[in-house]
């Protein structure tokens, strides 16, 4: 049987956390990126020896974290590139950044943590990703497609990027066998939730509850699985109906 191979960005809690226990249950092996050093937390096997440490809004650390996939890889091919780093800055007190707070800094570092590292990252991979037909799997957001009460403007702005991202690839790439497919989570259940997510869940979703890390991850194995074969260029909505 085949070795598949999984590189994960922000892979360090919630949603990224989840899907690499659900893929190491799966018989993947797992390659995960943070801005953080390994965290001891991470108790699943082969963890430290499968983490790599980079900032995605460095531009200039692309090539080093390629160069390191490359050698983790060891001349085999990549199943799936899931794209999870993201980042939400917040103002004073956990105020969102709206326009007029936004700086020109706040929007470098977001858009080139959430948007542009991303292009760069399939860029550099789609020789490993089409040498084993693989995935990619965009995280965007449902502030990407509505103004949101507590993600600010620059995260609403490259979440929306990254689903234009999303197609353009699934555009270019298809023809050497690669897919690429967005998922677009609501509200879930992990750590970094802001004051008023209940009073949200509760206006606006109408299975009134929240979405837990591991529905998130289920639905990331689905797009990277053959049963999702004929799937391109898709954004699937995990929001308990809070588009609709």
């Amino acid at each position: 049987m085949t070795q598949h191979y999984m590189l994960l960005t922000g892979a360090s809690r919630g949603i990224g956390h989840a899907t690499v226990k659900l893929f190491l249950e799966k018989g993947w092996r797992v390659l995960t990126v943070s801005r953080q050093p390994f965290s001891e937390e991470c108790r699943w096997p082969s963890a430290r020896e499968s983490h790599i440490q980079a900032d995605l809004a460095d531009l200039t650390q692309i090539d080093k974290l390629v160069a390191e996939v490359r050698e983790r890889l060891d001349g085999a091919a990549l199943h799936a590139l899931v794209n999870n780093a993201g980042i939400s800055p917040k103002g004073p007190g956990g105020t969102r950044l709206g326009v007029i707070a936004s700086d020109a800094l706040t929007w470098t570092t977001v858009l080139n943590v959430n948007l542009v590292s991303i292009a760069l990252l399939a860029r550099a991979l789609l020789p490993e990703l089409e040498a084993a037909k693989g995935s990619i799997v965009n995280v965007t957001s449902i502030a990407g497609s509505r103004v949101h009460p507590f993600a600010g403007v620059a995260y609403a702005a490259s979440k929306a990027g990254l689903s234009a991202l999303t197609r353009e690839i699934a555009h270019e790439f298809g023809p050497h066998g690669v897919r690429a497919n967005a998922i677009a989570p609501g509200e879930i259940a992990t750590s970094i939730l802001s004051l008023g997510t209940d009073q949200l869940v509760e206006a606006t979703v109408p299975m009134k509850r929240l979405g837990t890390p591991r529905e998130v991850a289920e639905t990331i194995h689905f797009l990277c699985s053959e049963t999702s074969a004929y799937i391109n260029g898709a954004e699937i909505h995990i929001n308990g109906g809070q588009h609709v």
